[in-house]
């Protein structure tokens, strides 16, 4: 890949997520980096009830964001890798609704991007600047957790439910990392009855392993009735240092803002996670 974009709000989180990327892109032989910040204007107050609010102009909201990018960027070049290009961009934008043409106009493949939502307000029913992102672009996005740091990617998990695989499974992308690291690559079935393992399922993990055959995955299943739980238990148990998820579509944009696996996954793992949206039946 050449180019990986990195969304920023100059917290330490994005911070984070930014040495995160870095690091990544010299072991994935990726030559630059783009940071870049959306500012908006904040709303204007029209509650009569309400003191008056002095409101920041756009001139006044550009000159902030210039500066703090040229305050991140200064924070991050001592860790950047030598053979990586650091560019940045500050913008008027709302990043979930111009991602994709941001995307295209920097070339980029990978979007790297940490979780900002951290209540459980935010988290229920706000979501994060992340999981907007991950609904309104196709480009993979890695979230990176506040605590996670880049130690190389050596053994990727590959979270499935077998239902659709051959139709649904975004090969290209899980190709991609894997041939970029070197990684092995491990297929992760939670479920959380007996029931669930049926012929069908069977089936279903040939196609899979036939669609994959080139990286030898190896297959696990973990009975639990909890997901998040069971992810976070193999990841620990098996040092899976990138948690792959395919989104689905029907339901998944809703479950955003209820209690979806992609959506809690964002928010408790504690592994980096790829967001890869499935292909088009």
């Amino acid at each position: 890949m050449n180019t990986i974009l990195v969304p920023t709000d100059f917290s330490e989180n994005a911070r984070n997520a930014s040495a995160y990327a870095l690091r990544l892109a010299a072991d994935v032989n990726t030559k630059k980096v783009v940071f870049f910040n959306a500012y908006q204007a904040p709303p204007v107050l029209t509650e009569p009830t309400m003191p008056a609010m002095p409101v920041m102009d756009i001139e006044t909201m550009r000159e902030i964001s210039n500066s703090g990018m040229e305050q991140f960027k200064r924070s991050l070049e001592a860790e950047c890798p030598s053979g990586v290009e650091i560019e940045h961009i500050t913008e008027f934008s709302i990043l979930s609704n111009d991602i994709t043409e941001i995307c295209n106009r920097v070339g980029a493949e990978l979007i790297v991007m940490g979780i900002t939502g951290t209540s459980k307000i935010e988290e229920v029913l706000i979501g994060s600047t992340a999981t907007s992102v991950i609904k309104h672009t196709k480009v993979p996005v890695i979230v990176v957790p506040a605590e996670a740091s880049y130690s190389g990617i050596r053994n990727v998990m590959l979270a499935c439910d077998f239902k659709k695989v051959a139709e649904t499974t975004p090969v290209q992308p899980i190709e991609s990392i894997l041939d970029a690291t070197r990684a092995s690559l491990h297929v992760l079935n939670v479920y959380e009855s007996d029931k669930e393992i049926t012929s069908e399922k069977t089936v279903q993990k040939e196609l899979l392993h036939s669609l994959l055959r080139a990286y030898n995955p190896q297959f696990h299943f973990k009975s639990s009735e909890n997901f998040i739980q069971a992810i976070n238990e193999f990841s620990d148990d098996n040092a899976i240092d990138l948690v792959i998820t395919i989104p689905r579509k029907h339901g998944f944009f809703e479950s955003l803002f209820r209690e979806g696996h992609s959506k809690k996954l964002a928010f408790h793992s504690h592994v980096p996670l790829m967001f890869v949206h499935q292909e088009d039946l």
